[in-house]
């Protein structure tokens, strides 16, 4: 049986334990890794492991031995309660050894879960789950977490109060961030917010929020719009002593300028602006562009787009230039000088 997107979370938490087993599928590892993770969990319990309820496998070592998984889910288990045989890997090569694994199973074998990357509609694994009458099968496509599953994995934590804005905030940095680093942010931020009973804030998110490795440059660009012309040359020699070159730092200011300039041009505010900005900009740092916007002005923030667009062209030209960080060095004075005259 074939699994549809909006059955998959409520299976993975609480699966079919009458079923042959389930084949979970997909392009991105790491989604498939949580969520067999997940349904293994659901099944067997944190101690089935240890109490030598599952048996994992790989796809290679079962393609050359075909009897592996029927030993498996046939085995009798020295601790009572649910058992799983796991083929991890998969692909086509070893769907015959599972056909014939599951042709044999009976209720009260181990459940059989299998994972697999990316299958076409004519896999011979996805024909053959998707035709079991006691099986099932699922594709996870790069669909972020939607509301719903985010507040149960918050609720499962303990975090209940979330604000709306909260919430908007987390579901643009799920979309933002793979499912691993996602899931590791709701972690952190559970371990964070143990013993607070306040409402889930915008800061507490942007807390506990993966750092990234545009961090400095986002600490450059404040640097710039900020108008600190002192700090201008020391953070850019810390940049090119960490491998920035000049054309990452003209591609960054340019996104930088550009977020303020459509914020100042929202019809809204510069608040409903960067509210709507991607990358998600919250907490502490969309306050900071946000006085930023109000520095500049949209006037000014045009000038500055242009004075990086010439920048960019120069970078781009044939010939002889000057070197490019000290060019960029320079547009970025520029701009820091522009943005002190209001």
């Amino acid at each position: 049986m074939k699994l549809t997107a909006r059955q998959a979370p409520g299976y993975f938490r609480s699966p079919d334990v009458e079923s042959a087993g389930i084949l979970i599928y997909g392009a991105d590892a790491m989604r498939i890794a949580l969520r067999r993770a997940e349904v293994v969990a659901a099944l067997i319990g944190p101690q089935g492991a240890d109490e030598m309820r599952l048996t994992r496998m790989a796809a290679g070592d079962l393609r050359r031995d075909p009897a592996l998984l029927l030993d498996a889910i046939k085995a009798i288990g020295f601790f009572p309660g649910l058992r799983v045989a796991l083929v991890e890997d998969a692909n086509d090569t070893v769907a015959p050894a599972v056909a014939a694994a599951m042709h044999e199973w009976r209720p009260g074998d181990a459940q059989v879960v299998v994972t697999a990357g990316a299958l076409r509609a004519t896999s011979a694994l996805r024909k053959l789950f998707e035709g079991h009458r006691s099986a099932y099968a699922v594709g996870l496509y790069d669909d972020p977490p939607d509301r719903a599953e985010i507040e149960r994995m918050l609720a499962d934590g303990g975090l209940r109060q979330i604000p709306g804005d909260t919430m908007a905030a987390l579901q643009d940095l799920a979309a933002t961030i793979g499912p691993g680093d996602f899931r590791q942010t709701v972690e952190k931020t559970v371990l964070y917010k143990r013993g607070d009973d306040t409402p889930l804030s915008l800061a507490d998110v942007a807390a506990c929020a993966p750092a990234t490795s545009e961090a400095a440059l986002d600490d450059m660009m404040d640097i710039v719009a900020e108008g600190r012309l002192g700090e201008i040359g020391p953070m850019i020699a810390r940049l090119q002593a960490q491998g920035t070159n000049a054309v990452s730092l003209c591609i960054a200011a340019m996104r930088h300028f550009r977020t303020l300039h459509a914020a100042a041009s929202d019809p809204g505010g510069a608040s409903t602006g960067l509210a709507r900005a991607r990358p998600p900009v919250f907490g502490p740092r969309r306050d900071r562009l946000a006085r930023q916007v109000q520095i500049w002005g949209a006037l000014r923030l045009e000038q500055a787009i242009q004075v990086l667009l010439d920048t960019d062209l120069r970078l781009r030209a044939a010939g002889q230039r000057p070197p490019e960080m000290a060019l960029v060095e320079r547009a970025m004075i520029r701009l820091a000088m522009l943005g002190r005259r209001g």
